[in-house]
């Protein structure tokens, strides 16, 4: 029997990875990869979100889209109760603020990337490999994790996108700045799939994004995920938990 890694990691993203046409009010594209225990997830996370939709819809095939969340698109239309949506956000708060996961995070500034490179490379690409490289570094130097394969699990965006995507990512698993053959797998997951890793990953994603375009604004969000990003042994976050580029 083939040899699977402790932890699973839920990847989401937030923005645009296009180029041509940049939105002048949210002009980064940002990869989050969450890592999770498996015991820990299974035990812990998945149960804690089942629970939080069973108090607020009554039944647990609600999915947690932050666009969904913030729009305030139905079902989350209850969250037009100012009283309701104060209280909905606080226990979503809790849950990512008490999960324990380690977040790693790329983010691309698509103007600059633009600017300073005259062929710029795929947002997307960049964002993938600044993300899995230190994917390996946190786990085989950090945790001194065991040999064993990790699955990435990633949303379904479409068959062209998908094949995309995972090309790319073996090329980076094959070619890529540690020297080494990375030891993970790529796993799709069906957009309703109702995966708790998944539906945390884009919880996080957009206050990152939101941070970096303005990091004197108050961000409630991000100040519950900050923790949560791999850290030097100094508890330094930027290079190694969260990859800003160029």
């Amino acid at each position: 029997m083939s040899s699977f890694d402790d932890y699973i990691v839920y990847v989401d993203e937030s923005g645009d990875h296009g180029l041509s046409s940049i939105n002048p009010q949210y002009p980064v594209f940002v990869l989050a990869f969450c890592l999770f225990n498996k015991r820990t997830y299974a035990e812990r996370i998945t149960s804690r979100i089942t629970d939080l939709k069973f108090k607020y819809f009554g039944h647990d095939q609600v999915v947690l889209h932050e666009r969904d969340i913030r729009k305030r698109n139905s079902p989350f239309n209850i969250l037009l109760n100012p009283n309701t949506r104060s209280e909905f956000m606080e226990d979503v708060s809790q849950i990512v603020r008490e999960a324990p996961f380690t977040l790693i995070a790329s983010a691309i500034d698509k103007r600059e990337l633009k600017s300073q490179y005259d062929d710029p490379a795929n947002p997307y690409h960049l964002a993938l490999a600044f993300g899995l490289e230190r994917l390996y570094y946190h786990l085989n130097g950090d945790k001194n994790c065991e040999d064993g394969t990790l699955h990435i699990v990633f949303e379904e965006r479409g068959k062209r996108e998908d094949d995309n995507l995972e090309l790319e990512f073996r090329r980076v698993i094959d070619n890529n700045r540690t020297g080494d053959r990375l030891p993970f797998d790529i796993v799709f997951s069906n957009k309703q799939s109702n995966a708790a890793g998944l539906q945390l990953a884009d919880l996080v994603a957009r206050p990152i994004g939101r941070h970096l375009l303005k990091p004197k604004q108050q961000n409630r969000a991000y100040d519950v995920i900050k923790e949560k990003f791999r850290q030097s042994p100094e508890g330094k976050t930027r290079g190694w938990g969260l990859k800003v580029f160029p």
